[in-house]
């Protein structure tokens, strides 16, 4: 029987950056994860902002996460390697009776430890961006506001974490927790798991997990939102990401480049019962392209290459849940993590690492590796540098995703390299192959016949995620 001395409940952003900080200190770690693969849930469908920290009321575990996680990311993008770019962030209000609004977010900010935020009129934010509408009558700017690759971030979280020492189970589900004298069974998919600690980072689930030990409940609702996602040929319509003051009528749409230079508009905001809907809807994907023409009214939407929802994780209380459970000693909630929970994730992790590791009297570790450097990007490379490459490693010269121009060298790396892609969709995730204008009408092909030499299977074995998501169907003899 393996004795753990902390399991962690969820591969998303969360629980991956707490994994990377316990991998600080000598402890026995795993992470469980019910999919196939980190950073298939909540984690994988959101506006992937850096938010700058004005948002969240002063006190609350969300400003402090919030402000810390901004830091750490301007930092840990280069150690690890992940795509980031602080292109920062306006906040606009329509009329003058709004401006006092601006007033009160740059106050806010200011308690909460920014430093950089200022308010301009309507004519200086059109100044730094001139698609914005004639209506805007002033704007919150925040310089140091980012974009983030949420994909490569997770990874790069996870793949550090195991790099130094954190053993990852996927598709292997919590079904049930007993507490015992001195710890906890988990009863998962693949069979009982013992453990001193557990950490409750589950995202949309983490009620039901709470629940299994603590009679403190709390609920989780999913709150779906829809976004719509245009080409990078329209990607430098904006340059900051643009907000909109949210108002009595509610809070608004955002529109922003991505941290890989598309355009994106969105979310909405709507409470659903099932914690796995991420359909989009006509209606609601009609409403957020109307909303977002308010900000910029020449938003091109016949350069849309796809729609996508994702699930936010909202508890009544509109803060982070954190911490020990007050009625199941060594029980920890990462929980009720929604926006700015991306942008949080590295402070989470720091913040319940450094609890966790004092309740249990671990030491640092003196081998801890700081760094990991992720797939080389072929786009990305100088003339030169491309053609290096290629001389050592022939299949970079190979071109599988022709609208990402991602080479089959970096798909074959992102299958082969520390928790390497098992699924269509891990692919996508780790080098962005089918994430262009096609939306990967051209390369899936190669890529299932990659994956499948790649781990030893067949063709038809080959998932798009999840087991059961098989695309390939073997002909009858």
């Amino acid at each position: 029987m393996t004795q753990y001395d902390v399991v962690v409940i969820g591969a998303g952003v969360t629980g991956s950056a707490i994994a990377r900080e316990l991998a600080r200190y000598k402890l026995k770690t795993l992470v469980l994860e019910k999919e196939e693969d980190v950073c298939s849930g909540t984690s994988k469908a959101n506006s992937g902002i850096v938010h700058g920290g004005f948002d969240a009321k002063e006190g609350t575990m969300m400003a402090r996460m919030n402000v810390r996680g901004a830091e750490l990311i301007r930092k840990l993008h280069k150690t690890l390697d992940f795509t980031y770019r602080e292109n920062g962030s306006m906040v606009l209000a329509f009329s003058e009776a709004d401006l006092p609004g601006l007033e009160e977010l740059k106050r806010r900010g200011e308690a909460n430890g920014v430093t950089d935020l200022s308010i301009l009129t309507g004519d200086e934010a059109r100044k730094l961006e001139p698609a914005l509408s004639d209506e805007v009558a002033g704007a919150l700017l925040s310089p140091s506001a980012g974009i983030v690759c949420p994909f490569s971030m997770t990874i790069a979280f996870a793949e550090n974490a195991a790099d130094n020492g954190v053993e990852f189970s996927f598709l292997n589900a919590v079904k049930n927790i007993e507490k015992t004298g001195d710890g906890y069974k988990i009863e998962a998919e693949k069979g009982d798991i013992y453990t001193k600690t557990v950490v409750n980072a589950a995202g949309l689930y983490s009620d039901k997990i709470n629940d299994m030990v603590s009679s403190r409940h709390f609920t989780i609702v999913p709150r779906r939102g829809e976004y719509v996602l245009m080409d990078r040929e329209v990607g430098d319509l904006v340059s900051h990401t643009i907000f909109q003051l949210p108002t009595r009528l509610g809070k608004g749409v955002l529109v922003t480049p991505t941290a890989h230079g598309n355009l994106l508009v969105g979310p909405n905001a709507q409470d659903i019962d099932d914690k796995e809907n991420t359909e989009t809807t006509a209606e609601g994907i009609e409403d957020i392209k109307r909303r977002a023409l308010l900000s910029v009214p020449t938003v091109p939407y016949n350069k849309t290459i796809t729609g996508f929802a994702g699930l936010r994780a909202h508890e009544e209380h509109h803060d982070f849940i954190l911490g020990e459970a007050e009625d199941a000693e060594l029980f920890f909630n990462a929980a009720a993590i929604e926006s700015p929970g991306l942008t949080s994730a590295p402070a989470i992790g720091e913040y319940m690492a450094g609890i966790i590791a004092g309740r249990l009297g671990a030491e640092k570790k003196e081998s801890f590796i700081e760094t990991r450097k992720g797939v080389p990007q072929v786009a990305k490379l100088s003339p030169k540098e491309r053609a290096e490459l290629i001389a050592k490693r022939p299949e970079y010269g190979t071109i599988v995703c022709r609208c990402e121009s991602v080479s089959e060298g970096e798909i074959l790396d992102a299958i082969n390299r520390t928790l390497g892609a098992k699924s269509l969709d891990g692919i996508k995730r780790r080098v962005r192959q089918g994430m262009g204008r096609c939306q990967a009408g051209f390369c899936t092909p190669r890529a299932v016949e990659l994956l499948a030499r790649e781990l030893g299977i067949a063709p038809e074995e080959v998932t798009k995620n999840r087991p059961g998501s098989e695309l390939l169907i073997k002909e009858a003899e």
